[in-house]
């Protein structure tokens, strides 16, 4: 099945962000994610998960082990397991981007 964010299951997450889930199995999840001006994730890690993020808009700034690193669209970053990280959209405009996880992070998200 072709999936988009049109026919893709949509949650809600944090203050106002969008979550498409465009793949969800036990070893790989993919989903495409908004976050408004000014919001941020929680500190957190996973103890199986690595995860891979791309940019498609806006700016975001990832804070991984108490570095700071700030991508563009058509840039990306991976976080390896155990990484302490959250994502955070500092700019103006909307941060749109995939983040794909291998395996799916279900079960495996521990805030610090």
């Amino acid at each position: 099945m072709i999936k988009s964010k049109n026919n893709s299951e949509h949650y809600i997450w944090g203050n106002g962000c969008d979550s498409w889930i465009l793949k969800d199995s036990q070893n790989l999840s993919i989903k495409q994610e908004v976050m408004p001006s000014g919001t941020a994730e929680k500190l957190h890690f996973h103890n199986s998960a690595e995860q891979f993020f791309y940019v498609l808009k806006g700016e975001a700034v990832f804070y991984i082990d108490d570095e700071k690193f700030s991508l563009k669209p058509g840039e990306s970053i991976s976080v390896l397991p155990k990484s302490k990280h959250y994502i955070s959209n500092e700019s103006e405009n909307d941060l749109e981007f995939l983040v794909i996880s291998n395996p799916s992070t279900n079960n495996d998200r521990i805030e610090v």
